[in-house]
């Protein structure tokens, strides 16, 4: 049994069946990729595993807990943390005042602008702060307003708002999406150092193959809301299925 369970979930809009009968077993300590077309049903998927969306078939359960139902507020706190596809960061604060929302968070369930101002005196939560944006090569840019900030670094801050609350499973909504290629690598390289570091488990969704290829462990396919095929990596690339998922081309 994986750290995330999926079994038969559906989700309709209307007279659009989005999801149905998706099955999904994401292993623990692993990175687990999901990919398809557009339209396939991938955010949907993870809006389902994040309280956004709830299905309306289906369980969901994380580490042996259901999350139907639960706040994404309550799920963030079950140890679920997820990147969005555009970074969610607090443009008018600074890198180590974004680092202090989650920590107010965690420790309190919520957090206070007057709080995270305030921060200095909070001294433990200060060090860790600063030891997570060193993992993340950011100490530097501890004073900067984030606005300022490249869309690599964001998404680099983004990632350290979301480690530093030590989850079990890190959601991935296309991290590398609008970046250059670069940016895209440095992206590559830090997912790799936090896979090496951390007994974490990883399911991201993205449509650039160079980072799927790199990173997943194990792939899944969706087509038209159903899971089409589920390999390893080097399985994937030439399977029949998925040529004729993508490119149309006859099985």
């Amino acid at each position: 049994m994986g750290i995330l369970e999926v079994k038969d979930v559906g989700k309709r809009f209307g007279g659009l069946q989005a999801l149905s009968d998706v099955n999904l077993s994401v292993a623990e300590n692993t990175c687990h990729a999901i990919i398809g077309p557009n339209g396939a049903g991938k955010s949907t998927l993870l809006n389902c595993l994040v309280g956004k969306l709830i299905p309306d078939t289906g369980s969901v359960l994380f580490d042996g807990q259901s999350v139907l139902g639960r706040s994404p507020h309550e799920i963030n706190q079950l140890g679920i943390s997820r990147v969005f596809q555009t970074p969610e960061i607090f443009g008018d604060l600074t890198v180590m005042e974004n680092m202090m929302i989650p920590l107010f968070a965690k420790r309190d369930g919520a957090y206070r602008l007057h709080a995270v101002k305030g921060m200095w005196s909070e001294r433990a939560l200060v060090e860790e702060a600063e030891r997570m944006l060193d993992e993340v090569n950011m100490a530097d840019k501890r004073n900067m307003h984030s606005a300022s900030m490249s869309r690599g670094d964001k998404r680099r801050l983004e990632m350290a708002m979301c480690l530093v609350q030590d989850p079990k499973l890190l959601l991935l909504d296309e991290p590398t999406a609008g970046m250059a290629r670069a940016d895209t690598n440095n992206t590559i390289d830090l997912l790799k150092e936090i896979k090496e570091k951390r007994d974490i488990t990883i399911a991201i969704i993205e449509h650039d193959m160079h980072v799927v290829f790199s990173l997943a462990d194990r792939i899944t396919v969706l087509a038209q809301g159903t899971p089409l095929v589920e390999d390893l990596p080097e399985k994937i690339k030439g399977h029949p299925k998925v040529r004729e998922a993508y490119l149309g081309e006859a099985a």
